[in-house]
């Protein structure tokens, strides 16, 4: 446990945005000051001011390579959460140790996995009522007279095509009989032009 003493010195410390910003470069891996400077556009002589003061705190250490050069390195990690004192009103800072950072991250990725599996299910949910929609549709069409080939242009405009090449992607039609199908839906108002597309319009629209 820190004394008061020492924990107003690490917040105040850590209280600069450019020392943490170099801390979270180092995290990332050992780098030298002008890689930091380069990095995180620095000028050199702040990034070593804020270095020195790191390594002060013990937060940093450094190594020499062949050419003399000072790789500064995380010696000891540290991650900060502010809790509110309900009885207090005081913001009282909490220093967590790694296997405390690994448990809030691993909490972390078993809700993101649980609200992944969440938006999966309700995409199986979608795809169904998609299907259904789609069998809806083409037993309307054929109670209103539509030919099989109109309703499958029809359909390949509700999923989207904006275009007669991508409509005969979609229904792998012959190309003339796509112009004609879609000559004839928009005399009967169910298609029209917008810009250089093609989109379902009017009641037949959402």
């Amino acid at each position: 446990m820190l004394e008061q003493a020492d924990l107003s010195r690490l917040l105040d410390i850590l209280g600069n945005r450019n020392r943490r910003r170099i801390i979270e470069l180092l995290r990332e891996k050992p780098c030298f000051v002008t890689e930091i400077s380069e990095r995180l556009m620095i000028s050199p002589k702040a990034v070593i001011d804020h270095l020195q003061m790191l390594e002060d705190a013990r937060i940093l250490a450094f190594r020499s390579d062949e050419r003399r050069r000072k790789y500064y390195y995380l010696e000891h990690d540290i991650s900060i959460q502010v809790h509110l004192d309900v009885q207090s009103h005081d913001l009282v800072p909490v220093i967590l140790s790694g296997e405390q950072r690994l448990l809030i991250s691993l909490q972390k990725l078993r809700q993101m996995i649980k609200e992944r599996d969440e938006i999966a299910q309700k995409l199986e949910e979608m795809e169904r009522e998609i299907d259904h929609q789609i069998s809806e549709v083409l037993h309307e069409g054929k109670r209103a007279g539509s030919g099989e080939e109109s309703m499958l242009v029809s359909v390949a405009l509700a999923h989207g095509a904006k275009s007669t090449e991508e409509i005969r992607d979609l229904t792998s039609l012959p190309p003339e009989m796509v112009d004609r199908i879609l000559q004839n839906l928009m005399d009967e108002g169910i298609v029209c032009k917008k810009g250089t597309g093609l989109e379902i319009r009017g009641i037949y629209a959402e």
